[in-house]
């Protein structure tokens, strides 16, 4: 008599190797898009900040929240969404975009560019120790001494530029908001998902950037932008926003926090190839040294964290049988193991 076969399932380790590999390849492609916003945003010129904000990330919000409308469970998880939540996710807005693009522009009145994206670049670390203490767990070593190189490569391929306490410390507000993206958006992600999570967050961005805009600039905050301002307005919103956010979340999913935020460390190697496209830099050999020391970092700590850097949201039991099932069956077999104490004694 011939046996049912039993349909062939992907092996554990392979599915999480494969979901690991995609999110790696996510993080990094998010981490390079956003490394090109830069170029982007030189090209803005006079644009008023607040204003540019608040259009990009509205923008975006209309892309992210249609697309996730049309998708299997639509906005419901957004009505669903505890008040709790909701302050966590305008929070996230408040200090991880809105907070993060004025902390930067405000760092460069008084200081070189270099200065706040060195300090930014400490991010991989700042997130590589939190992370995990936000969780209850201890620091992985390997993970921290990755994010360190991941640093040290970053700072190389920027370089240092001269600085003041005001731009020193809007640099440190800057690095605060590069680590609330995050780590704040972390417990947004199971119920909303990547997607929604990330046009939710953009639609608050875009009205807290205008209502500050109109609270500091009034009417000013928005103006008709010339042909090349709209350009860099359109790239901004959607490759940097909509793809990246995504790309990003979807990779902080799959990866975990730790894990993802090595990638941070490619944006300054994203800005500075990029930068010849506008004229306003020419790799050398600092900025392919510092690139060779990121991609070593990130590499060392996909690999060190491969075990300690699970995904949000995952599941920690083995899947097959049901979680109630084993225990009623360890109850079982540990009150067999009494019986036969008893009755040996």
């Amino acid at each position: 008599m011939n046996r049912p076969t039993r349909p062939r399932t992907r092996p554990r380790s392979a599915a999480s190797g494969a979901s690991g590999a995609s999110g790696a390849a996510l993080a990094g492609v998010a981490a390079f898009l956003v490394g090109t916003s830069f170029v982007a945003m030189s090209l803005l010129g006079g644009y008023p900040g607040l204003g540019g904000q608040g259009l990009r990330y509205g923008a975006a919000a209309v892309v992210l929240l249609a697309l996730a409308a049309r998708g299997p469970r639509g906005l419901a998880p957004a009505r669903a969404l505890p008040f709790r939540l909701w302050l966590r996710l305008a929070l996230l807005a408040a200090t991880g975009m809105v907070g993060f693009n004025l902390a930067v522009l405000t760092a460069e009145r008084s200081a070189e560019p270099a200065v706040p994206g060195v300090v930014v670049g400490c991010a991989p670390l700042a997130i590589a120790v939190l992370a995990p203490l936000l969780d209850r767990r201890r620091p992985s070593p390997r993970i921290a001494g990755a994010a360190l190189l991941v640093v040290a490569g970053a700072a190389v391929v920027q370089g240092f530029g001269r600085t003041d306490a005001a731009g020193l410390g809007f640099s440190l507000l800057a690095l605060l908001g590069e680590v609330a993206f995050g780590l704040v958006a972390v417990p947004l992600i199971p119920p909303l998902g990547p997607l929604l999570l990330s046009g939710c967050a953009c639609a608050a961005g875009s009205v807290q950037a205008l209502l500050l805009g109109l609270l500091l600039q009034g009417p000013a905050v928005l103006r008709l932008p010339t042909a090349t301002q709209a350009l860099a307005l359109a790239w901004m919103a959607l490759p940097v926003t909509v793809l990246a956010f995504w790309a990003w979340y979807t990779g902080v999913q799959r990866l975990g926090p730790e894990r993802a935020g090595l990638f941070s460390g490619v944006i300054p190697v994203a800005a500075a190839a990029t930068a010849p496209l506008v004229g306003t830099g020419t790799p050398g050999v600092g900025q392919l040294a510092g690139s060779l020391l990121v991609a070593g970092g990130v590499v060392a700590g996909l690999v060190a964290g491969a075990g300690a850097g699970a995904g949000v949201g995952a599941v920690a039991h083995r899947p097959g049988r049901p979680a109630g099932l084993r225990l009623r069956q360890r109850r079982g077999a540990a009150s067999a193991e009494s019986r036969a104490s008893t009755s040996q004694v």
